[in-house]
C-alpha cells in the first residue's frame, strides 16, 4: 500500500469539501489503484487527508493526469499557504484497518515514538482484548515516515464512544505495557476529525 499524507491550514473548509466531493465523483473513476481516502478539518482549522493507493506507481500515474493537475490547482486555493506532503509505502493496519463507517477519526503524529518492535507487540496484545475493552475502535493505519516517526489514523464508531471508553483502565494483562507506552507517547500531536470525510 502507498499512502500520501496531506496537511495544512485551511482557508475555506466548505470549498475544500466540495473539491473532494468533486474528485470522488469526477476523477476517481479514472484513478487506477485508488483504495480510498480519509480527510477532514480539526477545530483549529488544520486540514488533514490521507490518500491510499495500491502502489506508488498508481499514485504517480494519477498525479500525472491532466485532470488531476487542473483539480489540484483549484483545490490548493482552499489552503492558507502551501500544504505539506508526506509519502510512504511502509504502512501497518490493525483491527479492521480504515473504515467508512467511522463517526470520528483521530490522528496521532509521533516524531520520536516507540520502535516498530514495541508497536507490533502492542498491536498484537491489544487486538486480543480490543473487543471487550475498546469496542469503539474499529481499526486504523500506522504510516511510518521514519525509524521512530509515524502518523497513526484511528477510526472510531463515534467521538462519544471514544471519550467514554478511553477513561477505562486497561486489562490487567496490558496495564504495565500501556503505562510504558503512555510515557513513550508523551510528545504525540493529536488531530481530531469530528466530521470525517470518508471516500
Amino acid at each position: 500500500m502507498f499512502v500520501q499524507v496531506i496537511e495544512g491550514k485551511v482557508a475555506d473548509k466548505a470549498a475544500l469539501r466540495r473539491q473532494l466531493d468533486r474528485w470522488n465523483e469526477e476523477l476517481r473513476p479514472g484513478a487506477a489503484g485508488f483504495l480510498g481516502s480519509t480527510s477532514g478539518v480539526s477545530d483549529d482549522g488544520v486540514a488533514f487527508a490521507i490518500a491510499r493507493f495500491d502502489s506508488a506507481a498508481s499514485a504517480k500515474a494519477n498525479s500525472e493526469r491532466a485532470e488531476q493537475s487542473a483539480w489540484w490547482s483549484e483545490t490548493e486555493k482552499c489552503f492558507d499557504g502551501p500544504p505539506s506532503f508526506s509519502d510512504s509505502e511502509d504502512v501497518d493496519e490493525f483491527l479492521a484497518g480504515g473504515s467508512n463507517d467511522a463517526g470520528f477519526v483521530q490522528v496521532m503524529k509521533n516524531t520520536n515514538g516507540p520502535s516498530r518492535d514495541v508497536m507490533t507487540d502492542l498491536d498484537k496484545r491489544f487486538e486480543q482484548h480490543a473487543g471487550a475493552w475498546r469496542p469503539d475502535l474499529i481499526g486504523g493505519l500506522r504510516i511510518w515516515t521514519g525509524e521512530r516517526s509515524s502518523v497513526e489514523v484511528n477510526y472510531f464508531t463515534s467521538e462519544a464512544d471514544a471519550r467514554q471508553n478511553e477513561k477505562k483502565d486497561p486489562p490487567a494483562a496490558l496495564a504495565e505495557m500501556f503505562a510504558q507506552f503512555s510515557e513513550m507517547m508523551a510528545g504525540t500531536q493529536f488531530i481530531d476529525l469530528r466530521d470525517p470525510w470518508l471516500y
